[in-house]
C-alpha cells in the first residue's frame, strides 16, 4: 500500500503536467514582469529560468538530472520541417541539446514509412536554458526530453492560431481503464514501438491505459516495451527521453528500467483504486538554485 501511495503522488504530478501540456497558448505572448529580488536565495529557480528567452552562449552541455538541472548551448528545433511542426510556439520551449534536436529530425523523417503519418507534432522540449519551468513539467530540464503528440501531423502547415489552440487526441477512455477504440490505432503502436527501439532512447512515458493496449497488441516481439513506462496523464502525448550516455553528456542518467516488459503486476498497480482516484497531495516546495548543480548559476548568468 505504501508503494501505491507513493506512486499515486507521482501520478498526480504527471497528471497535472500532462493537462498543462494541452493548455492553449496565445498569439500575443507578453514578457514576464521583472523579479523584485532575483538574487534572493529563496527565489524559485523556475522564476529565473522562465525569464530567459535565449540560450546561454556556451558549449552545448546537459547538466544535472532530468528533473533537477539546466542546459547550456541549447539549439532550437525549427518550428517547421518537412516531417514535423512545433506546437505552442508562445511557450518558447522548442529548445534542446543538439543531440536531441538531431534525434527528433531523424525520427520524424522515418515516420511516413513507420506508420503512414505525414510527420510529427512536437510539443514541449525545453526552455532556452533548460531548468525548472514555471508551468507544466517537473522534468525537461536538461534538454533531453521531448513531447510527441499522439496526433498525426496534417499534410499542410498549421496556422499560428491552430498551433496555439488545437488539442492533441485523447486516446484514453473516461474511466481511465483502457484506450478508446475509436481513437487508438495500430499507427500509435507502430510509432511508439519504433521510437522505443532507438538506441538513444532511455524512456518513453505513456498513460497506463495506453501501456495496457500496447501490451495487449505487441504480439511476441516485446523487448521494446521495457522502455515504455506508465505515468498518468500522458494520454495526449508521449515524452521521449534520451540517455545522457547516448547523447555523450556528463549528466545523470536514470537507473535502467526493470527486467521484463512491464505488462504484469507492475502495470496492474496503476489501476488500483488508490491510483485511479488518488487523494490530492500537498504541493511540493519549488526548487531553488541551491538545489541545482552549481554550474547552473553560470548558465543562468551567461550572455
Amino acid at each position: 500500500m505504501r508503494l501505491i501511495r507513493s506512486v499515486a503522488a507521482l501520478a498526480m504530478t504527471g497528471l497535472a503536467s500532462a493537462a498543462g501540456a494541452q493548455d492553449a497558448g496565445t498569439l500575443n505572448p507578453k514578457p514576464l514582469p521583472p523579479l523584485a529580488r532575483p538574487g534572493d536565495p529563496a527565489t524559485p529557480a523556475k522564476e529565473l529560468f522562465g525569464r530567459k528567452t535565449d540560450p546561454a552562449a556556451m558549449s552545448a552541455r546537459s547538466i544535472g538530472f532530468y528533473s533537477r538541472g539546466c542546459l547550456a548551448g541549447a539549439e532550437a528545433l525549427p518550428i517547421d520541417g518537412q516531417t514535423w511542426q512545433v506546437m505552442r510556439l508562445s511557450r518558447n520551449r522548442n529548445w534542446g541539446h543538439p543531440a536531441l534536436i538531431s534525434f527528433l529530425e531523424r525520427l520524424s523523417g522515418r515516420v511516413p514509412d513507420v506508420n503512414g503519418w505525414p510527420g510529427l507534432l512536437v510539443g514541449d522540449v525545453s526552455q532556452p536554458r533548460g531548468g525548472p519551468m514555471i508551468t507544466g513539467h517537473a522534468s525537461h530540464q536538461i534538454g533531453l526530453d521531448a513531447d510527441i503528440w499522439l496526433t498525426p501531423m496534417p499534410d499542410r502547415r498549421l496556422s499560428r492560431s491552430e498551433r496555439e489552440a488545437m488539442s492533441a487526441t485523447d486516446l484514453v477512455r473516461p474511466d481511465r481503464l483502457d484506450v478508446d477504440p475509436s481513437r487508438y490505432t495500430a499507427a500509435h503502436l507502430q510509432l511508439i514501438r519504433f521510437a522505443s527501439r532507438q538506441p538513444e532512447v532511455a524512456r518513453i512515458f505513456i498513460n497506463p491505459a495506453i501501456k495496457r493496449a500496447l501490451c495487449r497488441d505487441a504480439g511476441s516481439d516485446r523487448g521494446w516495451l521495457q522502455k515504455v513506462r506508465p505515468m498518468w496523464g500522458h494520454n495526449y502525448h508521449f515524452p521521449v527521453r534520451l540517455s545522457c550516455e547516448a547523447a555523450g553528456q556528463p549528466c545523470e542518467d536514470q537507473d535502467p528500467p526493470g527486467a521484463g516488459d512491464g505488462c504484469g503486476a507492475e502495470l496492474d498497480r496503476w489501476f488500483a483504486p488508490a491510483m485511479l482516484h488518488p487523494r490530492p497531495g500537498q504541493p511540493r516546495a519549488p526548487i531553488t538554485m541551491a538545489a541545482l548543480p552549481p554550474e547552473c548559476r553560470q548558465v543562468l548568468v551567461a550572455p
